[in-house]
């Protein structure tokens, strides 16, 4: 399959994704620049990491106008498969892929740690390789990455399960020690309606290989591979 990998000035962890699909899945993949329009050929656009626009305005807001965001808007209503990544996640909220917004860690800190994520779905393109309840090991790095949205958008959410990860404990038991930013009810990664688009705070590029001390990350982008075939 083929992975196109979004680029907005700023973007940084672009070849980091590349990587992760390229050298390690060992799927093709290649960069698409943001003043492109056109996604034929691509069956999943990845928007990465970094600080787009230099963060100027809200962290995603200068990159949701992008003229690429027309068409990963077109992408995901056909089908294709969207992921946005921290700044990436940001970007599909500031854009309105999905809901609520991500807004500045509730320490006002800028955190670069592991956390757990507990799976709280696997029929999704992203999750068809993990198990129930599985607990992902996975680094998060941001300062933005306190998501929020009103109490009845919280709740569409549960109530259609649409949260994907939510931070917990390394036994699974969500607690707010495990929340390293604030995040309403420890929301970590929350998926759109059709189940085809994926916003998530931590880095699943991160620990794809034994030597960053967690190949969890990996299970993501085997399970789009799976979904695509």
């Amino acid at each position: 399959m083929r992975f196109g990998i979004v680029v907005f000035p700023g973007t940084w962890s672009d070849t980091d994704c590349h990587h992760a699909v390229n050298g390690v899945l060992g799927q093709e993949a290649g960069y698409i620049w943001h003043k492109e329009t056109l996604l034929s050929g691509y069956d999943c656009i990845v928007l990465p990491g970094g600080f787009s626009y230099g963060d100027y305005l809200r962290p995603g807001a200068m990159a949701g106008l992008s003229p690429i965001m027309d068409a990963v808007k077109d992408f995901a209503d056909s089908g294709g498969l969207v992921i946005g990544i921290c700044n990436g996640f940001q970007i599909l909220c500031e854009s309105g892929l999905l809901p609520g917004a991500l807004l500045r860690n509730k320490h006002l800190e800028y955190r670069c740690q592991w956390t757990n994520l507990r799976t709280e779905r696997v029929d999704t393109p992203f999750t068809l390789a993990c198990e129930p309840g599985q607990v992902l090991k996975v680094p998060v790095s941001h300062g933005e990455g306190n998501y929020y949205a009103d109490a009845a958008t919280l709740d569409h959410l549960e109530s259609e399960g649409l949260v994907l990860f939510r931070y917990c404990e390394p036994s699974g038991e969500v607690t707010p020690r495990a929340n390293p930013n604030g995040a309403a009810r420890n929301i970590a990664g929350i998926v759109n309606a059709q189940g085809n688009v994926l916003g998530m705070m931590p880095h699943p590029e991160r620990c794809c290989e034994e030597i960053l001390g967690s190949v969890d990350g990996s299970l993501l982008f085997q399970s789009i591979v799976e979904s695509v075939k």
